[in-house]
């Protein structure tokens, strides 16, 4: 996996990224949890997504936000985190024209930065979004949500109560062409601490089975 670095709008990005060996495969990015909370590029959740699309085929990157280990910048309360995040699509996409698809995986803080770019890059064309933070930031922009994806969060969550994040599920559900797949993880708690494996099967399944769908509707078209 090699160190890439690259330029984003407050300074230069410090990121890991792996090529996939097919051309045309599709790309995933992956984002980690709040930046003043020890969250990194390294985080064990976040690792373990960044290998599970590199298992199935993808390009996939994950990167520091602004301030944190080698990224220039300091913390911007999420805003200028979202436009760091763009950077580092804007990377991907460059280095692979004609790629097959987009995907964001994000956790905690990484799956607010998510969810707020999916509304504003409609390529994107799957999402997976972990503890996501929905007791704490207001989601409401997902209105409408442009495509349906993965969450999933721990019924034993200390920070989120699960029972904002169902009730988030529930209205993306009521969206006319979005489904949510909501997995909670019994005993899991905020951090995930026994379920990174947990995680990244049900990535695994998601992706692999979204993608085989996908497949199936062109071969019928």
């Amino acid at each position: 996996m090699p160190e890439v670095t690259f330029a984003g709008p407050d300074g230069r990005l410090e990121g890991r990224y792996h090529h996939a060996k097919e051309r045309g495969a599709p790309l995933a990015l992956v984002l980690h949890p709040h930046p003043l909370h020890g969250g990194t590029m390294n985080n064990r959740i976040t690792y373990t997504m960044y290998q599970v699309f590199q298992r199935l085929g993808f390009s996939v990157m994950r990167f520091n936000f602004r301030g944190v280990g080698r990224s220039q910048g300091s913390y911007d309360g999420g805003m200028g985190e979202i436009n760091d995040a763009a950077a580092a699509l804007d990377w991907m996409q460059a280095l692979n024209p004609g790629h097959g698809g987009l995907w964001i995986a994000g956790y905690s803080f990484g799956a607010f930065v998510g969810m707020q770019l999916l509304m504003r890059r409609p390529e994107v064309s799957g999402w997976i979004s972990v503890g996501t933070p929905a007791a704490h930031y207001d989601f409401g922009f997902l209105a409408p949500c442009p495509c349906g994806g993965l969450m999933i969060h721990g019924d034993a969550d200390e920070l989120v109560p699960e029972a904002s994040v169902r009730k988030l599920v529930d209205k993306l559900n009521t969206q006319k062409g979005v489904t949510v797949d909501y997995r909670v993880m019994a005993g899991a708690d905020h951090v995930f601490a026994h379920h990174a494996e947990a995680i990244g099967e049900a990535l695994e399944s998601y992706v692999s089975g979204d993608i085989a769908r996908k497949h199936m509707a062109l071969a019928a078209d």
